[in-house]
C-alpha cells in the first residue's frame, strides 16, 4: 500500500472498546438538528485517502472526521439511506521481512453509496469497532418503518413547505394560461376547476379511487366527460389513463402520457372510451376550420419488450386504431438493466480514480491518462474505455427520445402520447425532459420545482421502491441480496491495482444487501440527463450543476420528506408535508445565503434560449461530466477541468475583494467620522478655555477694585483659596480686628457659560488696625458722615438699616460682592480713570 502512514501509526494507539454509552467527546459541533450519534469509533483508517479519524454512525449518516484537521471529510461522510449495500472484508497482506511466519490482516468495512462512491474504512484487531459499526448500519440503514427516518425525528423545523396540491393546481392554471390561484377552497368544492379552448382540469380522482397513483387533479380534453374519463382508465395498467401533462400555449399541441394498454396477447382488445380519450388530443392546428393535427404515440420500451408483455394482458397500440395517429419505439431498457449498468460505471470510476477504494495506486496516481473535464474530444478515451457499463448509451437513448419528441411538437405541432409498461418510470423520464426542451420556464428555479412535482411526484414514480426504502404501509421493501448485484463480495482487485512485490488478497466477510429488486437509478439517469443538456446549452439554465448535484444529494439522503412513499396518495395519507421538512424550502435558504451563490449558472442568459431547445443528434452524445460523475473518484478534476468552476472561482475571488474594499471603505469612513467628532470636541475645548480665562481676567479686576475700595477704609484685605482662609491669630496685632467671608463670585460666573468643571471658594479676610476703639469708631463715623451717600441729615439709609460701624453690622461681615456691584463703587469711591 502507498500511503500506509495512518495504519502504521495506529500500532502505537491504545484503541478501547466501544462502550455501550456513546460519548461524543466534542463531536457535538459536527452533528445537525436532532441528529444523534448511535455508535463512535477511534482510530479508524479511511482507505480511500489513507486518512486516519473518527467513524460515527448516527442516525441520519455515517461521519468520518479527520483526527489531524478536526474536519468533516466528504468522502467517508454518506447519509444511510444513501448507502446501497454494505459488507465486512478482511485483507492479507504479504508476510513482513521480520515476521515470516505471520501474514497480517487487516479488518475492512466497505460501504457502496448510490451517488457512484464505493468506501472503504480501516479497523484496528481485537477492538470490537467493526462489529459495532456494522450492527449500528444493520439496524438503521433499513428501517421497518417510514417514520423511523431521521426526517420525522428532525420534523419540518424551519424548512417548512407549502401544499404540494395547490402547488400542483397552480402548475395546471399556467399550462392553460390562467395565471396562479391562491386558495385551496376551489381543490375541495368544485368539481371543475378551470378550462381553456381545448383542456379543463377535472377533480374526477379527488379521492385517488380511480387510480391510486396518480395525483387528485387532471387536465383532460374539455370535451370528455369525467364518467368517459373513468371508462377509459379501466383499459390501461395501473388504471393510469391518457391525460395531459403539458400544452404549448400558443398552437394547442401537448404532452400526454399514460400506462400500455391491455390490448392482451392477440392485440385485438380495444375500448371505444380510450379511443375517443386519445383522439380528443388531436385538436384543430389552426381555428374551427384547421386540419386535425397528427398525434404520435412514443412507446419508450423496445419493441420485443411491448411484445411479451401482451403475455401478461398488456402490449401497445396499433396505429390502425387510433385516430391520425403514429406508433413508435425509443427501446429504452427497463429499470434491472438501469441498475446493472450503474453499478459497472460505479467500479469502473472507483477503479480507475485517485481516491480507489483499495487504497493501491490506480492508473492516475501512476501518471497515466487524466480525466478530460467535460470536453467532448477529450473524454471520448474515457467512453471508450467504459466497457461494457452501457450507462453512456442508455442516456444517449433516453436524451434522444426526448429531443425527438420536442422536435415533433415544436416543429410539426403534433401531439404526443408517452408510455411504457407502467408510465412511471422511463415514461416521467421523457415526458420531463422534452417538457424541459420545450419550455423555457422549466429551466429556471422555480419551474425546475415545478416540473419535478408535476411529473415525477404527482404521476407517482416509485420513489421509495426505487429508492430501496420503506413504503408508507410500513413493510420494508427490502429484501435478500441480489445475485445479479456483482459489486457485493470481495473488493475488485486487478494486476493495474495492485502494488509491485506484495501480494492482494481479500476475503468476504459477511454482508448486507440493502437494496431490492425494484431499486434503479431512474431519477438519478434523468438528472444526469439534465446535466447533459445543461453542459450542451450552458446559457439556457438558471440553474449550474452544482444545483443539481446538491439537489440529487438531499433527494437520496432522505432529510426531507418531498420524496418519501410511492405517490400522492401515500404522502397525503402519512401527512408528510407537516410532518417533515421541504427540500425545496432548503435549496431556496440556501441559495439566499452566502454559501448559495454557486446553484446560480454564470451563464445563464434568458434571452439567448427564450423558446424551444431542439438538439441536433451529434450534439446528444453523453460525456462524463466532473461535478456529476468524478466528483468522488477524481475531486481535483472538479475544479480543474470544469469551466464554469473556474469561472466560479474567478467570481469568488472578485466578490472577496470586493468584500474586502467595502470593508476598507467602512473603516475609512468611521475614521473620518471620528476626526469629525474629535475636530467638534476640540473646538468645545477652545471655547471653554476663552470663555474661563475672560472670566479669570474680569475677576482679577473686581477684586482688585474690592481690594482698594476697603483699603481706602484703612483696613487691610487678604484673599485665599478654600481651605486658607483661616488667618494665624498669632499674627495679628493688638488692637487689630479681624473679619472674614466667603464668597463664590467667579464660580456662579462660570456657571452661566457652557461648562462648569469645578467650583472654586474665595476667601476674604479683612483686618483693622486702631489704637484705641474710640479712634477708630471717630474715624469710621467720620469716614460715613462725610463719605457715604447713602447718609444725609444724621439718618442713615443703607441696605437692611445697616451701619457702617464696629458696633453693628460692618459693610464686609454681611455683604457679598453683588452688594459691592449694587454700590456702584467706582462712580462713588474712585476716579474715573482707576
Amino acid at each position: 500500500m502507498e500511503g500506509a502512514g495512518s495504519w502504521d501509526a495506529l500500532d502505537f494507539i491504545k484503541i478501547e472498546p466501544v462502550s455501550r454509552t456513546v460519548m461524543t467527546h466534542g463531536m457535538d459541533e459536527f452533528l445537525l438538528e436532532a441528529e444523534e450519534v448511535i455508535v463512535q469509533g477511534y482510530g479508524v483508517v479511511l482507505v480511500n485517502m489513507d486518512e486516519a479519524g473518527t467513524l460515527l454512525v448516527t442516525n441520519f449518516r455515517l461521519l468520518f472526521v479527520s483526527e489531524g484537521s478536526r474536519k468533516i471529510i466528504a468522502l467517508g461522510t454518506i447519509p444511510l439511506a444513501t448507502i446501497e449495500r454494505f459488507s465486512k472484508h478482511v485483507m492479507k497482506l504479504s508476510p513482513t521481512p521480520r515476521q515470516p511466519d505471520r501474514t497480517p490482516s487487516r479488518r475492512l468495512l466497505q460501504v457502496i453509496g448510490k451517488d457512484l462512491r464505493i468506501i472503504v474504512y480501516g479497523f484496528r484487531r481485537r477492538t470490537r469497532q467493526r462489529r459495532s459499526v456494522f450492527d449500528a448500519l444493520m439496524k438503521y440503514t433499513r428501517p421497518l418503518r417510514l417514520w423511523d427516518l431521521y426526517t420525522f425525528t428532525c420534523g419540518p423545523s424551519k424548512f417548512k413547505g407549502a401544499n404540494p396540491k395547490l402547488r400542483l393546481l397552480n402548475e395546471y392554471l399556467r399550462l392553460l394560461g390562467m395565471g396562479s390561484h391562491h386558495t385551496s377552497a376551489i381543490v375541495a368544492e368544485d368539481e371543475v376547476f378551470a378550462s381553456n379552448q381545448w383542456w379543463r382540469i377535472t377533480g374526477v380522482n379527488s379521492n385517488y379511487k380511480m387510480c391510486a397513483t396518480y395525483p387528485s387533479t387532471l387536465v383532460v380534453p374539455k370535451y370528455i366527460s369525467d364518467e368517459e374519463v373513468v371508462q377509459a382508465s379501466s383499459f390501461r395498467a395501473k388504471c393510469r389513463l391518457p391525460v395531459i401533462s403539458w400544452c404549448h400555449p400558443d398552437t394547442g399541441a401537448v404532452l400526454a402520457r399514460s400506462s400500455q394498454p391491455l390490448v392482451g396477447l392477440m392485440m385485438n382488445s380495444r375500448s371505444n372510451a380510450d379511443e375517443k380519450l386519445v383522439a380528443a388530443l388531436c385538436t384543430q392546428i389552426a381555428g374551427n376550420n384547421g386540419p386535425k393535427r397528427k398525434l404520435y404515440i412514443a412507446d419508450a420500451r423496445p419493441r420485443k419488450n411491448a411484445l411479451a408483455n401482451g403475455a401478461l394482458g398488456g402490449g401497445s397500440e396499433s396505429s390502425s386504431n387510433y385516430f391520425q395517429s403514429e406508433v413508435v419505439f425509443f427501446g429504452i431498457d427497463n429499470i434491472h438493466a438501469m441498475r446493472d449498468s450503474f453499478a459497472r460505471l460505479r467500479d469502473y470510476l472507483d477503479t480507475h480514480g485517485v481516491t480507489s477504494s483499495d487504497g493501491l495506486s490506480s492508473f492516475l496516481r501512476n501518471g497515466g491518462w487524466t480525466w478530460g473535464g467535460g470536453n467532448l474530444s477529450s473524454m471520448s478515451a474515457s467512453v471508450s474505455t467504459l466497457g461494457d457499463s452501457g450507462w453512456l448509451i442508455h442516456v444517449q437513448s433516453v436524451l434522444a427520445g426526448s429531443a425527438w419528441i420536442a422536435a415533433h411538437v415544436a416543429l410539426e405541432s403534433s401531439s404526443v402520447l408517452v408510455h411504457c409498461s407502467d408510465g412511471w418510470d422511463r415514461t416521467t423520464q421523457l415526458v420531463s425532459l422534452a417538457s424541459l426542451l420545450l419550455d423555457p420556464y422549466y429551466r429556471t428555479f422555480e419551474g425546475f420545482q415545478a416540473l419535478v412535482e408535476k411529473d415525477w411526484l404527482a404521476f407517482g414514480h416509485p420513489f421509495s421502491e426505487r429508492m430501496g426504502l420503506p413504503s408508507f404501509s410500513g413493510n420494508s421493501n427490502i429484501t435478500a441480496e441480489l445475485s445479479r448485484q456483482s459489486s457485493v463480495g470481495n473488493i475488485p482487485s486487478s494486476p493495474m491495482r495492485s502494488s509491485s512485490g506484495s501480494t492482494y488478497t481479500s476475503t468476504s466477510g459477511s454482508s448486507h444487501a440493502q437494496i431490492s429488486n425494484n431499486y434503479s437509478p431512474i431519477f438519478s439517469q434523468w438528472v444526469d440527463c439534465v446535466a447533459q443538456l445543461l453542459r450542451m446549452y450552458p446559457c439556457a439554465f438558471e440553474f449550474s450543476s452544482v444545483f443539481l448535484v446538491d439537489f440529487l444529494d438531499s433527494v437520496q439522503s432522505c432529510r426531507f420528506g418531498n420524496f418519501l412513499c410511492n405517490s400522492e396518495k401515500e404522502r397525503q395519507q402519512s401527512e408528510i408535508s407537516d410532518a417533515c421538512g421541504c427540500l425545496w424550502t432548503y435549496l431556496a435558504d440556501l441559495r439566499a445565503t452566502e454559501g448559495g451563490y454557486h446553484h446560480f449558472n454564470l451563464f445563464y442568459d434568458p434571452e439567448k434560449h427564450d423558446g424551444a431547445l431542439l438538439p441536433p443528434a451529434a450534439a446528444l452524445a453523453p460525456t462524463l461530466s466532473p461535478q456529476f460523475h468524478l466528483r468522488w473518484a477524481c475531486p481535483s478534476e472538479v475544479l480543474g477541468g470544469d469551466l464554469e468552476a473556474q469561472c466560479r472561482a474567478v467570481a469568488q475571488k472578485f466578490e472577496d475583494m470586493q468584500k474586502a474594499k467595502e470593508s476598507v471603505e467602512e473603516r475609512a469612513k468611521s475614521v473620518t467620522t471620528s476626526m469629525e467628532s474629535l475636530s467638534k470636541e476640540l473646538m468645545r475645548e477652545k471655547h471653554f478655555r476663552t470663555t474661563a480665562e475672560n472670566l479669570a481676567a474680569k475677576a482679577y479686576k473686581e477684586n482688585v477694585a474690592i481690594k482698594r475700595a476697603i483699603q481706602s477704609l484703612g483696613c487691610k484685605i487678604q484673599f485665599s483659596s478654600c481651605g486658607d482662609q483661616a488667618l494665624d491669630k498669632g499674627n495679628v496685632h493688638q488692637g487689630t480686628r479681624q473679619f472674614s467671608t466667603r464668597g463664590s463670585n467667579i464660580g456662579r460666573e462660570l456657571g452661566r457659560g457652557e461648562r462648569q468643571e469645578e467650583k472654586t471658594d474665595l476667601s476674604v479676610s479683612i483686618s483693622v488696625e486702631s489704637e484705641n476703639d474710640d479712634t477708630s469708631a471717630n474715624l469710621l463715623r467720620k469716614t460715613c458722615d462725610s463719605m457715604c451717600p447713602f447718609r444725609s441729615d444724621g439718618v442713615c439709609k443703607w441696605p437692611d438699616a445697616g451701619c457702617a460701624q464696629f458696633g453693628s453690622q460692618f459693610l464686609g461681615l454681611k455683604a457679598n460682592f453683588d452688594a459691592f456691584d449694587q454700590l456702584s463703587i467706582y462712580d462713588c469711591y474712585f476716579d474715573s480713570k482707576e
